[in-house]
Protein backbone atom coordinates (compact mmCIF):
# COMPACT_ATOMS: atom_id res chain seq x y z
CA UNK A 1 0.00 0.00 0.00
CA UNK A 2 1.31 3.45 -0.34
CA UNK A 3 1.69 5.68 2.01
CA UNK A 4 2.15 9.17 0.83
CA UNK A 5 -0.78 8.39 -1.81
CA UNK A 6 -3.14 8.63 1.37
CA UNK A 7 -2.33 11.87 2.41
CA UNK A 8 -4.10 14.37 1.23
CA UNK A 9 -2.50 17.73 -1.03
CA UNK A 10 -3.36 20.84 0.90
CA UNK A 11 -3.60 23.48 -1.32
CA UNK A 12 -2.69 26.91 -0.01
CA UNK A 13 -4.26 30.50 -0.35
CA UNK A 14 -3.74 31.79 -3.67
CA UNK A 15 -3.23 28.69 -5.32
CA UNK A 16 -6.11 27.20 -7.13
CA UNK A 17 -7.14 23.61 -8.46
CA UNK A 18 -9.52 22.51 -10.93
CA UNK A 19 -10.27 18.45 -11.44
CA UNK A 20 -12.31 17.65 -14.80
CA UNK A 21 -11.99 13.79 -14.79
CA UNK A 22 -8.05 12.89 -14.60
CA UNK A 23 -6.82 16.30 -15.94
CA UNK A 24 -5.80 19.08 -13.69
CA UNK A 25 -5.53 21.95 -13.49
CA UNK A 26 -3.25 24.52 -11.25
CA UNK A 27 -2.77 28.15 -10.85
CA UNK A 28 -0.98 30.10 -8.64
CA UNK A 29 0.72 33.59 -8.75
CA UNK A 30 3.79 32.13 -10.45
CA UNK A 31 1.31 30.19 -13.42
CA UNK A 32 -0.32 27.77 -14.46
CA UNK A 33 0.34 23.92 -14.61
CA UNK A 34 -1.96 21.34 -15.98
CA UNK A 35 -1.53 17.64 -16.25
CA UNK A 36 -3.65 14.40 -17.26
CA UNK A 37 -3.01 11.28 -14.98
CA UNK A 38 -3.70 7.26 -15.88
CA UNK A 39 -7.25 6.50 -15.13
CA UNK A 40 -5.72 4.32 -12.70
CA UNK A 41 -7.15 6.37 -9.45
CA UNK A 42 -9.87 9.11 -8.78
CA UNK A 43 -9.46 12.55 -7.92
CA UNK A 44 -11.19 14.83 -5.71
CA UNK A 45 -11.23 17.90 -4.31
CA UNK A 46 -12.81 18.80 -0.69
CA UNK A 47 -12.08 21.51 1.54
CA UNK A 48 -8.95 23.08 -0.13
CA UNK A 49 -7.82 19.55 0.29
CA UNK A 50 -6.56 17.01 -3.05
CA UNK A 51 -7.63 12.98 -2.07
CA UNK A 52 -6.10 10.66 -4.78
CA UNK A 53 -8.60 7.41 -4.10
CA UNK A 54 -7.85 3.67 -4.90
CA UNK A 55 -9.71 2.10 -7.70
CA UNK A 56 -10.08 -1.87 -6.70
CA UNK A 57 -9.01 -4.30 -8.99
CA UNK A 58 -7.36 -1.95 -11.11
CA UNK A 59 -3.74 -3.66 -11.35
CA UNK A 60 -1.63 -0.84 -10.80
CA UNK A 61 -3.85 1.67 -8.99
CA UNK A 62 -1.67 1.12 -6.11
CA UNK A 63 1.28 2.00 -7.57
CA UNK A 64 -0.23 5.54 -9.57
CA UNK A 65 -1.92 6.43 -5.85
CA UNK A 66 1.57 7.85 -4.46
CA UNK A 67 3.09 8.95 -8.09
CA UNK A 68 -0.40 10.95 -8.32
CA UNK A 69 -0.39 12.53 -5.28
CA UNK A 70 3.98 13.32 -5.40
CA UNK A 71 3.26 15.50 -9.17
CA UNK A 72 0.13 16.79 -7.85
CA UNK A 73 1.65 18.66 -4.85
CA UNK A 74 4.73 19.66 -7.09
CA UNK A 75 2.28 21.37 -8.98
CA UNK A 76 0.56 23.20 -5.82
CA UNK A 77 4.10 23.62 -4.84
CA UNK A 78 5.85 24.83 -8.42
CA UNK A 79 3.25 27.38 -9.02
CA UNK A 80 3.01 28.96 -5.40
CA UNK A 81 6.81 28.97 -4.70
CA UNK A 82 8.96 27.75 -7.55
CA UNK A 83 11.53 25.45 -7.69
CA UNK A 84 15.09 26.21 -8.53
CA UNK A 85 18.39 24.00 -8.92
CA UNK A 86 22.00 25.24 -8.83
CA UNK A 87 24.98 24.62 -10.63
CA UNK A 88 28.57 25.48 -10.28
CA UNK A 89 31.45 25.72 -12.70
CA UNK A 90 34.88 24.72 -11.71
CA UNK A 91 38.13 25.07 -14.27
CA UNK A 92 40.02 27.55 -15.56
CA UNK A 93 38.43 29.86 -18.04
CA UNK A 94 34.84 28.38 -17.55
CA UNK A 95 32.07 31.39 -16.96
CA UNK A 96 28.61 31.96 -17.59
CA UNK A 97 26.64 35.45 -18.44
CA UNK A 98 23.18 35.79 -19.35
CA UNK A 99 22.52 37.38 -22.87
CA UNK A 100 19.10 38.57 -22.33
CA UNK A 101 17.04 35.35 -21.44
CA UNK A 102 19.41 33.04 -22.44
CA UNK A 103 22.60 31.46 -21.02
CA UNK A 104 26.21 31.93 -22.83
CA UNK A 105 28.85 29.64 -21.51
CA UNK A 106 32.52 29.27 -22.08
CA UNK A 107 33.52 25.46 -20.80
CA UNK A 108 37.12 25.47 -23.06
CA UNK A 109 35.99 24.69 -26.17
CA UNK A 110 37.12 26.64 -29.26
CA UNK A 111 33.14 28.66 -29.55
CA UNK A 112 30.82 29.40 -27.06
CA UNK A 113 27.95 27.71 -25.96
CA UNK A 114 24.23 29.56 -26.33
CA UNK A 115 21.14 27.62 -24.30
CA UNK A 116 18.03 29.36 -25.29
CA UNK A 117 15.88 29.97 -22.06
CA UNK A 118 12.90 27.51 -22.41
CA UNK A 119 9.43 28.44 -22.09
CA UNK A 120 8.52 29.22 -18.24
CA UNK A 121 12.65 28.88 -17.10
CA UNK A 122 14.74 31.89 -15.69
CA UNK A 123 18.13 31.68 -15.24
CA UNK A 124 20.15 33.54 -12.58
CA UNK A 125 24.00 34.10 -13.14
CA UNK A 126 25.02 35.17 -9.31
CA UNK A 127 28.49 35.43 -10.30
CA UNK A 128 30.23 34.05 -13.43
CA UNK A 129 30.55 30.46 -12.26
CA UNK A 130 27.78 29.86 -10.79
CA UNK A 131 24.03 29.59 -12.51
CA UNK A 132 20.76 29.31 -10.99
CA UNK A 133 18.03 27.49 -12.42
CA UNK A 134 14.38 28.30 -11.61
CA UNK A 135 10.69 27.31 -12.92
CA UNK A 136 7.82 26.30 -12.03
CA UNK A 137 7.60 22.66 -12.73
CA UNK A 138 9.91 20.35 -10.98
CA UNK A 139 10.99 18.13 -14.00
CA UNK A 140 11.48 21.01 -16.57
CA UNK A 141 14.13 22.64 -13.93
CA UNK A 142 15.65 19.18 -13.17
CA UNK A 143 15.70 18.74 -17.01
CA UNK A 144 17.31 21.89 -17.94
CA UNK A 145 20.06 21.44 -15.05
CA UNK A 146 20.66 18.09 -16.14
CA UNK A 147 21.42 19.47 -20.25
CA UNK A 148 23.47 22.47 -18.96
CA UNK A 149 25.33 20.05 -16.66
CA UNK A 150 25.79 17.63 -20.00
CA UNK A 151 27.88 20.33 -21.77
CA UNK A 152 30.73 19.89 -19.73
CA UNK A 153 29.92 17.13 -17.42
CA UNK A 154 32.77 17.05 -14.08
CA UNK A 155 35.67 14.85 -15.24
CA UNK A 156 37.26 12.15 -12.43
CA UNK A 157 41.03 14.02 -12.27
CA UNK A 158 41.11 17.54 -11.79
CA UNK A 159 37.07 17.98 -11.14
CA UNK A 160 36.90 20.25 -14.04
CA UNK A 161 33.35 20.96 -15.30
CA UNK A 162 29.77 21.71 -14.20
CA UNK A 163 28.32 20.34 -11.26
CA UNK A 164 25.54 20.52 -8.77
CA UNK A 165 25.89 22.53 -6.36
CA UNK A 166 27.10 19.98 -2.90
CA UNK A 167 27.36 17.30 -5.42
CA UNK A 168 30.82 15.22 -4.49
CA UNK A 169 32.46 14.45 -7.81
CA UNK A 170 34.29 11.00 -7.30
CA UNK A 171 38.07 11.74 -7.69
CA UNK A 172 40.40 9.09 -9.16
CA UNK A 173 44.16 9.05 -8.81
CA UNK A 174 46.28 10.03 -11.55
CA UNK A 175 49.12 8.22 -13.26
CA UNK A 176 51.48 6.67 -10.52
CA UNK A 177 55.47 6.90 -11.24
CA UNK A 178 58.36 4.64 -10.70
Amino acid sequence: MSRIGKHPVIVPAGVTVEIDGHTVKVSGPKGTLERTFTPSTTLTLEDGQVSVNLIEGVEDSNAQQGLTRTLINNMVVGVSQGFEKRLEMTGVGYRAALKGTDLDLSLGYSHPILYKAPENITFEVPDNTHIVVKGISKEQVGQVAAEIRMKRPPEPYKGKGIHYEGERIRRKLGKAAK
